[in-house]
């Protein structure tokens, strides 16, 4: 009795941190719901070596502006393949597109040159080989007089090209360009070693961090056109939020009714667990953080139901227990010991479906199984462990005076074989009165 206390109060404890959780988080919601932005951008080969865009061409493009578009501190943005050559974008919460198109077409290409005299005696920059994807990080820094700076850390290959330039180029000027646009021209005074560089000039903090965010995202294989635009009003996202609170309170609402009329009072405990095993997937939802869309919700709603199967494969074998005799304890005990067989079975089913969607699935279908996934494997512990605590804790070791109290009848208790005492003799053969 005393571990159930102790596991009592564990479950007390989650539900206070899980709706803690709910009332100080806010959730992430997907573009159908908070409304947003999405883009059509189509791979173009004109002006380049390529001569056709292939499918790991695509992949290399979508891995880039899936970097772009996160480095925007955009939650959850969608980026994914349409046909041969091109990508759709979503990006939730953003109506205005400006910033995003011009941040998605970029180039970012970051060249480090040497002086010349040209013909006329005019001096020229002279790619020397070093550019951005010698890059292995850029972050922003700022100086010994607190001037934004951009900080370079190159990989081995880049760090030896660097020192070999800077050896070159001792008491000479190295120019440092970005999209053409050259950035600052530092006089080399000495090789450096260690693959390290610092950008230094009279930057914001909003240019520096804009460039270091393209530089970590890289460039894009081939340029990339927009062809189509068009954006989501938030009008539509919040019919959709309360069409669904409406739905998902009309479900949760009609599984309890249902477990109470049926189950009276296993049916009252399987309603409370129910309400935690809510606070507890909802608390998940925003931890993790889960992006919440229509599919997702209907993933939710759907694992409502899923919830209480369980709880009625084990009741309703408590209640053939009682049927057939056995004590209110064991019939407990082995109503969730046999059931959960089944229980576990099933749900692993599930939860091998909801994978297989997650990784072959679109990003409609991805929220839907993972959704689902984590509300089947949060109902496994709320039916074993909430559902099990609780029965043990109201009803303990005691005897059933109430069938009522289970939906039975007087009648349908069974009685379990009881032994009485015999005479000695018939006793010695195996005999009972």
């Amino acid at each position: 009795m005393k571990n159930k206390i102790i596991m009592f109060w564990v479950i007390v404890l989650i539900t206070i941190v899980s709706a803690a959780v709910i009332l100080t988080h806010q959730p992430k919601l997907g573009l159908d719901l908070v409304g947003g932005s999405r883009l059509v951008l189509q791979a173009q080969t004109e002006g380049t070596s390529i001569s056709k865009v292939t499918p790991e061409i695509m992949e290399r493009l979508k891995f880039a502006i899936e970097n772009r578009v996160n480095k925007l501190g955009v939650s959850e943005t969608v980026v994914q393949l349409v046909g041969d050559d091109k990508l759709l974008v979503e990006i939730p919460g953003q109506q205005d597109l400006k910033q995003a198109k011009a941040f998605i077409g970029e180039t970012a290409k970051l060249e480090f040159k040497k002086e010349e005299k040209g013909p006329n005696g005019e001096t020229i920059w002279v790619p020397t080989g070093l550019t951005g994807k010698d890059l292995s990080k850029a972050s922003v820094s700022t100086d010994n007089v607190g001037k934004w700076t951009i900080s370079l850390e190159f990989n081995s290959e880049g760090a030896q090209k660097f020192y070999e330039l800077t050896e070159q180029l001792v008491g000479k000027r190295m120019a440092i360009f970005f999209d053409e646009d050259m950035l600052s021209d530092p006089r080399v005074n000495e090789a450096i070693y260690g693959g390290n560089a610092q950008i230094t000039g009279d930057f914001t903090y909003e240019y520096t961090e804009r460039v270091v965010n393209l530089l970590n995202a890289g460039a894009l294989p081939v340029p990339a056109k927009i062809v189509e635009e068009n954006t989501v009003g938030p009008t539509l996202g919040a019919d959709s939020i309360e069409k669904s609170k409406l739905a998902g309170i009309i479900g949760l609402g009609a599984v309890m009714l249902f477990m109470l009329l049926y189950y009276r009072l296993p049916g009252l405990i399987a309603d409370l667990a129910l309400i935690i095993y809510s606070l507890i997937l909802f608390a998940l939802f925003e931890t993790i953080p889960v992006t919440l869309t229509l599919a997702g919700i209907a993933g939710f709603i759907l694992s409502i139901g899923m919830a209480v199967d369980a709880n009625i494969l084990i009741f309703e074998r408590t209640k053939e227990e009682l049927r057939a005799g056995r004590n209110l304890f064991t019939a407990i005990n082995s109503g969730f010991d046999r059931a959960f067989t089944s229980i576990f079975d099933s749900n692993m089913t599930t939860i091998i479906t909801c994978t297989i969607l997650y990784l072959l699935g679109t990003s409609v279908v991805k929220g839907f199984a993972l959704t689902l996934a984590l509300g089947v494997i949060v109902s496994m512990f709320s039916a074993i462990t909430i559902t099990k605590n609780f029965m043990h804790l109201i009803f303990g070791t005691g005897e059933l005076k109430y069938p009522q109290l289970f939906g039975l009848s007087k009648d349908e208790i069974g009685k379990s074989y009881e032994a009485v005492e015999t005479k000695r003799e018939k006793a010695r053969f195996g005999i009972l009165d």
